[in-house]
């Protein structure tokens, strides 16, 4: 008897979960959106950032319909969602800005690389070539300054885009660098 009693409250419990509407489970998955939002996962995880937003939109739907049980399964699935998707964009910002910072440093060394070049003697001797590089200098030193702005705006697409355009201007420049101070040792050494 005790076990039927405890069968029906049970029940009971149940049914009545399911006639009112989940309102707070709905407002836990619209705060956990918000929040991914907020840590940029509309940018950095679209795809599980969508997955919240439609399972919010799949839950109200369930609510509109009358379907509590099924508004309240969406909603919960929403909240996991938008959890994950803050997750999944701190990692991918995380690592984009890696790879951004990396290619500063990448930049650098080549400024760098160039620079040497420029002081040497064998830059000397070809005065066009060397004022060439000394322009690309000029321009990628500014654009590391522009690609480091970009960074500090959370921009980090543009940020590799123009770290990408400045590292292949370098590139450029400095095979005829090395080639001509290669050529100018081995002279030396015969």
């Amino acid at each position: 008897m005790r076990l039927w009693c405890g069968l029906a409250c049970l029940l009971v419990v149940l049914a009545t979960a399911c006639t009112s509407p989940p309102n707070k489970e709905m407002d836990q998955a619209q705060g956990a959106i918000d929040a991914a939002r907020a840590a940029g996962a509309d940018r950095y995880a679209p795809a599980e950032f969508t997955a919240a937003t439609t399972a919010l939109k799949n839950a109200s739907d369930a609510v509109a319909q009358g379907d509590y049980r099924l508004a309240l399964n969406h909603a919960i699935d929403s909240r996991e969602q938008a959890q994950n998707a803050a997750r999944v964009a701190a990692d991918t910002r995380a690592k984009v800005r890696g790879e951004v910072e990396r290619s500063i440093a990448e930049v650098n060394a080549l400024i760098t690389q160039v620079n040497a070049w420029i002081a040497s003697p064998a830059a000397a001797r070809t005065p066009r070539t060397r004022r060439t590089a000394q322009q690309v200098v000029t321009t990628s030193t500014a654009e590391v300054q522009k690609a480091g702005s970009a960074m500090q705006a959370e921009d980090y697409a543009g940020a590799q885009k123009l770290l990408t355009e400045t590292k292949g201007r370098l590139q450029k420049v400095l095979p005829a660098a090395p080639n001509v101070a290669a050529a100018q040792s081995t002279k030396r050494r015969k």
